[in-house]
């Protein structure tokens, strides 16, 4: 997620957002940033590079949440002649979505707050 301007010597309030299923994380930012990834290059593999994760932590990112939600957020295929690839599954296109909107809104929610530690006038 992009990085608001500040103004010299403001206090900015970030926060992070997270869901659960069952107490186990099931989207986390990484993972939202890997969907993302992978829905524009078409590989794990790919994606993976773009955001200097390992392939394994990708993949393990992509195996926790396909296992956590109710169907897949990514579907693989094996490589060919032309090599395998991975697309993002309509329920990860949606829950990508709510997420970002998720974070939008507490990011508005915090700028609304102001600066808590500058004194009341």
């Amino acid at each position: 997620m992009k990085q608001r301007a500040r103004r010299p010597g403001a206090r900015v309030l970030r926060g992070r957002v997270w869901v659960e299923i069952d107490g186990k994380p099931a989207i986390t930012e990484a993972g939202a940033d890997l969907l993302e990834q992978i829905a524009i290059c078409g590989s794990l593999s790919e994606a993976a590079r773009r955001l200097h994760f390992s392939y394994r932590r990708a993949w393990l990112l992509v195996e926790a949440m396909n296992q956590r939600w109710p169907a897949p957020m990514v579907k693989t295929s094996i490589g060919g002649r032309r090599g395998g690839g991975a697309t993002v599954s309509e329920l990860g296109q949606r829950v990508l979505g709510a997420y970002r909107d998720l974070q939008l809104q507490i990011e508005h929610l915090l700028d609304a707050a102001g600066d808590p530690f500058k004194p009341a006038v």
